[in-house]
């Protein structure tokens, strides 16, 4: 046997909200939508991952969620722009990641990355 996906669920009465967050700012497009449950993502393959932790790096809060992006500079300005409020970072980190966490609209603690190089530009 082997884990081909894991599919994170948010609990929520308001299944539309994600719109304003997942599709809009991160740019996911609707994958499938019975309207109790809709699934946001992208056709690209990813890494099937799953994180145990005690807190979120940098003494900060343990993330609900960690989304790597392509360009984390981009996405940091649709976050603002779009109104929501950044709770910690941008912050270059030592394990060579530049991060910021931000809450969804379900209050959700989001991890938004990109991992740098030594010169600063995104890998």
């Amino acid at each position: 046997m082997k884990v081909k996906r894991i599919v994170s669920n948010i609990d929520t009465q308001n299944i539309t909200a994600a719109k304003a967050f997942y599709q809009d700012v991160l740019g996911l497009r609707v994958l499938m939508d019975h309207g109790w449950i809709a699934t946001y993502g992208t056709d690209e393959e990813m890494s099937v991952q799953i994180s145990f932790a005690s807190q979120g790096g940098s003494h900060t809060l343990t993330p609900d969620l960690s989304i790597e992006v392509d360009d984390i500079d981009t996405a940091l300005e649709r976050v603002k722009k779009a109104g929501f409020p950044i709770e910690y970072g941008p912050a270059d980190e030592p394990w060579g990641v530049r991060r910021f966490y931000v809450r969804d609209p379900f209050g959700k603690l989001i991890n938004i990355l990109g991992h740098i190089t030594t010169d600063g530009d995104e890998v």
